[in-house]
């Protein structure tokens, strides 16, 4: 008998899996043991294959970048966040459900991410290639959150005489990693509270909501 085809599409698949797991490991050990103290072989044992298909997979920075892009929003890749399936669903509803579902998407978003966010952080202050791609970040983060504004505006959310980009500054620090840190690795508070308050901020201090 001769033997089954090895096609094409068999090993596009079972890459696409070792590269999953890969990443998924790497964003195991960045968010526990940070950049410096995450290795090659490390992330290989973790994930169960081989060190060079680590290195297969890519630098350690691109690896780490990947790490975060997955945990944020599940895929990796630089596109703009509204059109990755998790917030491109959410736009899609009526604003009355759109705005709790995007407030909870961001805070379950935040929770995945904290640790990784952190590496990403710290290595970008010594590490030219990682401050590169996080600068990159930056600016995607900035324009999807421009974005969110724009679909607030579009849909009568915003009120109030408030600049746009005042708004999109706003928001942007509120969604920030790094506040979801402050408030529940710092404070102590906990996520459902976290989520409470940020929904609350945002009615308040970005779309200007009159009370009652």
């Amino acid at each position: 008998m001769a033997p089954r085809p090895y096609t094409s599409s068999i090993r596009q698949e079972s890459s696409a899996q070792t590269r999953r797991r890969i990443v998924e490991a790497a964003t195991d050990l960045f968010a526990r043991d940070g950049y410096a103290g995450t290795t090659m072989p490390a992330i290989a044992a973790h994930a169960g294959v081989s060190v060079q298909s680590v290195h297969l997979a890519g630098p350690k920075s691109a690896l780490l970048m990947a790490a975060f892009e997955v945990a944020l929003a599940g895929d990796e890749g630089t596109h703009p966040l509204h059109e990755r399936p998790a917030l491109a669903s959410i736009m899609q509803l009526p604003p009355g459900e759109a705005l709790p579902a995007y407030v909870h998407f961001l805070a379950e978003a935040n929770a995945r991410t904290a640790g990784v966010d952190r590496a990403l952080s710290v290595a970008a202050e010594s590490d030219e290639r990682v401050a590169a791609l996080v600068a990159d970040l930056n600016i995607r983060r900035h324009a999807d959150i421009g974005m969110a504004i724009t679909w607030c505006e579009a849909h009568g959310l915003l009120h109030g005489d408030v600049d746009a980009e005042e708004r999109t500054e706003t928001l942007t620090y509120l969604v920030a990693p790094e506040t979801y840190r402050f408030f529940t690795r710092e404070r102590g508070w906990s996520d459902e509270h976290y989520e409470t308050w940020l929904a609350d901020a945002i009615d308040r201090l970005v779309l200007r909501r009159p009370e009652g």
